[in-house]
């Protein structure tokens, strides 16, 4: 007996589907944190809230692929939630001097970089490119080091292993991003250079 070919999952207009419902959480989720963080300064409450966004980050594509409920707006609400997650994070945790500043500028300038190559292609005609799984794995990276960068300010005498593990995962979430970024910048040139060879 032949083997039939698994179905390819596609995107559905659908909106309320689990997967859309967890990214909805995890944005309602980032007020919250900042409130915890900078309003009444529960730092371990906030680190439990960071943890949560985090670790839901692939749970809503998870449930999405195994339950065949992939939809457009899951594929803008997810990317959406992990940048407001991650301009939150450092916005709180810059106030509060939790990060130093060369980290939260180097993590924007990345954002700006990309979101100037999201600029030209939209002139062109063209919409975000794919999410590559290095950038993806940075973005879980980073989720993961931030609550546990907090919790090391946070509980102190954790601090022998929450450091350099939480500095850790950010050092390499940074270089991942920037590969990322850099990934984009050729998809999108290469899009371009198309683009041009069949004007011609």
């Amino acid at each position: 007996m032949s083997q039939q070919p698994a179905p390819s999952i596609e995107s559905s207009n659908r909106i309320w589907t689990l997967p859309n419902a967890i990214s909805f959480g995890r944005l309602l989720g980032v007020p919250l944190f900042l409130w915890l963080l900078l309003g009444v300064e529960q730092d371990v409450a906030a680190v439990i809230v960071l943890a949560i966004g985090g670790s839901t980050d692939w749970v809503d594509g998870y449930i999405a692929r195994r339950m065949n409920s992939v939809s457009r707006l899951g594929e803008l609400l997810d990317p959406f939630a992990d940048r407001l997650y991650i301009l939150a994070t450092l916005i709180g945790f810059t106030v509060r001097e939790v990060v130093p500043l060369w980290l939260t500028g180097a993590l924007l300038a990345r954002e700006a970089v990309l979101g100037v190559v999201l600029l030209v292609l939209r002139r062109r005609g063209y919409g975000p490119p794919p999410v590559h799984y290095v950038g993806k794995t940075g973005t879980f990276l980073l989720l993961a080091a931030f609550p546990i960068i907090l919790l090391s300010q946070a509980v102190p005498s954790v601090g022998g292993w929450a450091v350099p593990l939480g500095w850790g995962l950010a050092w390499w979430a940074l270089g991942l991003y920037w590969c990322a970024c850099f990934l984009y910048i050729v998809q999108a040139y290469r899009v371009i250079r198309a683009d041009r060879e069949e004007s011609s």
